[in-house]
């Protein structure tokens, strides 16, 4: 199985690699987020074995189970599905990175509790719903700027970047205007100063289109069936 995940992995990773070329980029300006979500902790301990270090999964409880099970230092979690309040604490204290802060209530919340926990510098992203679907969360783009506001006032938080998930459409050229929208509104915050030095990164792209997302200017990219094969 193992030897299966390094075909997988080693295939995404040249797909990743031509479309940077495409587009004139470095490869290792984009990082990839194996999507672990559903998959059991045995499998993620083969992934690890296969070459994978950074996984994303999209509900806490879940999640935390397989960081407990898998328990490799050298693993970077991502929670990227939407964060309920009352999982706040439980997600500051096992994943490494947010990628889905959507309200100023869970900002904030977010940044009390990271205060009381001795928490420092958590990195999060802002997810923002540019398809206006009742089905996905996020923050809509003429919302985005009081979100920003909040996040950076945050003193326990850090402000990594933008995170979309935009709708399903069958030929990836198709939601090109989406990414190009999130890196729009990237560049608007960088040019304002919201990263400070940093880059500030772009999460957009999944096992479909990442190819598309990269050439548009992804950042990191969330790929889990091309990796993992079929949800369990």
């Amino acid at each position: 199985m193992t030897e299966g995940f390094r075909e997988r992995l080693g295939a995404v990773n040249e797909r990743i690699k031509a479309a940077c070329e495409r587009a004139g980029r470095d490869p290792s300006e984009v990082k990839l987020v194996a999507v672990s979500k559903t998959h059991p902790a045995e499998t993620v301990r083969e992934a690890v074995e296969a070459g994978i270090f950074i996984f994303g999964e999209n509900k806490v409880q879940e999640g935390l189970g397989k960081i407990e099970e898998v328990g490799d230092s050298k693993c970077e979690w991502h929670l990227i599905g939407h964060l309920q309040s009352n999982k706040a604490k439980k997600a500051l204290k096992s994943f490494d990175v947010i990628q889905t802060v959507d309200s100023i209530k869970i900002a904030e919340r977010l940044d009390r509790i990271a205060g009381e926990e001795s928490i420092e510098d958590f990195p999060v992203f802002i997810q923002v719903d540019l398809g206006k679907e009742a089905t996905k969360s996020g923050v809509y783009e003429e919302e985005l700027d009081e979100l920003v506001d909040t996040v950076l006032k945050c003193p326990n938080l850090r402000f990594e970047g933008l995170m979309t998930i935009p709708p399903y459409l069958p030929d990836p050229d198709d939601v090109r205007p989406y990414f190009r929208r999130l890196r729009g509104l990237r560049d608007n915050l960088k040019n304002e100063g919201a990263f400070g030095d940093a880059r500030g990164e772009l999460s957009m792209g999944m096992s479909h289109d990442f190819e598309a997302a990269i050439e548009e200017g992804a950042t990191i990219v969330r790929v889990g069936t091309a990796i993992f094969g079929p949800r369990r």
